[in-house]
């Protein structure tokens, strides 16, 4: 009996229409299988190394996310090539960066602390918001999220370090309570703006 070899997946509209209704461990199971091809994708193609591929390949999941909520993908069965894409961007935009960084005489003395950088890119009313909205998670989802807040670049493995967990499960989790607090945030924007 011949055995029957499994075909990479290559249509993730399923994950399109699992975040759109909402069917959240459905949706995480497809991520689990496609960071990872994202990930490999940077490394291989573009060159970048592990650390990078994570962040780019987050990031950019990140902003086809607000696209999918949004429902601004029109055909869900090209998502996967949607998502190259937006990896491939993001990794240029980062590789450009780093040099604006590194060519910069200057930017070492003029690089603000992270801390810094928030305190002026924030106003006091977001900053109240999303305080208020980190309350509401329970304990151990306050101190995953503070993690990344306070360590802003902080990579997937670093994280997977303090908590004890797999890559996989730090970007899922990473995902999940992003998107919660995004949404909180949003509706108290809302009714803030009702007023």
């Amino acid at each position: 009996m011949r055995q029957q070899t499994l075909k990479p997946r290559l249509d993730y509209s399923e994950l399109v229409i699992s975040l759109l209704n909402g069917e959240q461990r459905r949706a995480e199971k497809l991520m689990e299988e496609l960071i990872p091809k994202l990930e490999e994708y940077l490394r291989v193609v573009m060159g970048a190394n592990k650390q990078a591929a994570e962040e780019c390949a987050q990031q950019a999941f990140m902003n086809v996310y607000e696209h999918i909520m949004a429902n601004k993908i029109k055909v869900p069965k090209y998502i996967l090539s949607y998502l190259l894409r937006a990896c491939k961007n993001e990794y240029i935009r980062y590789q450009n960066n780093e040099k604006r960084y590194l060519n910069s005489e200057d930017t070492f003395h003029q690089m603000a602390e992270p801390a810094q950088q928030i305190e002026s890119l924030v106003d006091e009313e977001r900053k109240a918001l999303l305080k208020e909205c980190l309350s509401e998670l329970d304990p151990e989802s306050r101190e995953f999220i503070s993690f990344f807040l306070k360590n802003p670049d902080a990579s997937t493995k670093d994280a997977s370090k303090h908590f004890n967990l797999t890559g996989g499960n730090v970007r899922t989790k990473k995902s999940r309570l992003t998107k919660q607090l995004h949404k909180a945030y949003k509706q108290k924007s809302k009714k803030l703006n009702d007023v």
